[in-house]
């Protein structure tokens, strides 16, 4: 299971090697995304906005806030475990985003006629790492925690494959539109979003790894002590 866990740093590593390094096709395609998103940006003011919002609401400090009251909420409820990962997850990969900027130092896109501005270095991108980690926090603290599927011979609950998907389809917007917002409105690289996604990925499977807080499924033949 460690070994796994990390499998998503190697292509994090490889990425900040060619970042580093200058990989011509690399920047290439980072250059056309940009100018291509920008151009959309700068002829639809409406499209901005709504960019706009949502990157402020899932901005690296709303993310940590809503974890904060989440943390509480699993203190109340008794799961002291599940809410020292939850801080552990978030303040590991909200320390390790800074450090990284630093040590890359890569440069924000500068363009013509900015629609959005963003103080700092460019990879990899905060709040992709951010909502990566929130979005790894949804489904370790919810999805393991829902009702499993009935079986057969057991009545049918038509609320869990929707609470399920919810949950899915939660993590997932949360990271991939907050991410998508950075690039749309000119203020990361592509590559730097990708970065902050697979650095927030990685940082979700070492500490759930680490801290066992995905619930193991009961060996076969056995029942949970509940049905005893």
């Amino acid at each position: 299971m460690p070994t796994v866990s990390l499998l998503p740093f190697l292509p994090f590593a490889l990425l900040a090697g060619l970042v580093l390094g200058g990989w011509p096709p690399l920047h290439r395609l980072d250059v056309s995304v940009t100018e291509h998103l920008h151009g959309y940006a700068v002829a639809h003011p409406l499209w901005v906005r709504v960019m706009s919002v949502w990157t402020d609401a899932f901005a690296p400090m709303p993310l940590r806030a809503a974890a904060l009251a989440l943390v509480l909420w699993l203190v109340h409820r008794g799961a002291r475990r599940l809410a020292v990962w939850v801080v552990t997850t978030m303040v590991v990969g909200g320390l390790l985003g800074p450090l990284l900027k630093l040590l890359v130092g890569r440069a924000r896109p500068a363009l013509p006629e900015p629609v959005a501005e963003a103080p700092g270095l460019a990879f990899p991108s905060g709040h992709a790492l951010n909502a990566m980690l929130a979005a790894g926090v949804l489904v370790v603290v919810f999805l393991p925690r829902l009702p499993v599927p009935a079986r057969a011979g057991q009545p049918v609950n038509r609320a869990e494959p929707v609470a399920r998907a919810a949950v899915w389809l939660g993590a997932l917007s949360i990271a991939l539109v907050t991410g998508f917002s950075r690039v749309a409105l000119g203020v990361h690289w592509s590559s730097d979003v990708l970065a902050g996604w697979l650095l927030g990925l990685t940082v979700v499977t070492a500490t759930t790894a680490a801290s066992g807080v995905w619930p193991r499924p009961p060996a076969e033949g056995r029942q949970p002590a509940s049905q005893r």
